[in-house]
């Protein structure tokens, strides 16, 4: 069975709903990202260009002192950890909002890191259009997240898109544009019977039947 299984996708896109739901039937250990903590993200929505930096750099020490905690400890004791995001997050959403010579910058730091944080076993990524992730997002409320543009959810989107071309981790994409995971039974039912056989492909997409 798998030590780490990490979820990804767009903002809005349902991680963590998907993350606590396997957690429980899989009695794992759950890490959720701690991002509405974080002072500096309410300031990169109202101005970008002077609070990316500020933003990308505060996530990537949060992000990894977070997974540092929970990783190390609990897939060296055989426990099943399952997160809503994975650490190649922090780069691929620092190259989204930075400029080149921050981004520069960044990715010196982050190259230090990365090396120190365990891969996850099966990443599963939920591909959702714009449309579907802006319905969530509302749906959620959080005032900060009101004013988030089509055209950045799309920029955001890129960036998966090309991480998963190139990516040599074991992934699941699962289409959610007509999926509720906190309804839709038959889905889950069927998708933690298929992570349990163990038989996952390099990469391959998934849907319920």
């Amino acid at each position: 069975m798998y030590k780490y299984i990490a979820i990804e996708g767009n903002i809005g896109a349902g991680k963590t709903t998907l993350a606590n739901l396997l957690s429980k039937n899989f009695d794992a250990i759950l890490i959720e990202e701690q991002f509405s903590e974080n002072p500096f993200l309410p300031l990169f929505y109202k101005n970008q260009s002077q609070y990316a930096l500020s933003l990308e750099l505060s996530f990537l020490y949060e992000r990894y002192a977070q997974m540092k905690e929970y990783l190390q400890n609990n897939t060296s004791q055989n426990k099943l950890v399952i997160s809503d995001y994975s650490f190649i997050k922090t780069k691929l959403f620092a190259a989204a909002n930075l400029n080149t010579n921050e981004f520069d910058l960044f990715v010196k730091f982050y190259n230090i890191i990365y090396n120190q944080i365990p891969k996850p076993d099966i990443l599963i990524y939920l591909d959702a259009p714009i449309l579907k992730l802006q319905e969530n997002i509302a749906k959620r409320g959080r005032s900060y997240e009101k004013d988030i543009s089509a055209e950045y959810l799309s920029k955001i989107q890129n960036s998966y898109n090309s991480f998963l071309k190139t990516s040599n981790i074991k992934t699941i994409v699962i289409e959610t544009k007509n999926l509720d995971f906190t309804e839709d039974e038959n889905f889950c039912n069927q998708f933690i019977s298929f992570l349990k056989e163990d038989t996952i492909l390099p990469f391959q997409y998934w849907q319920a039947v």
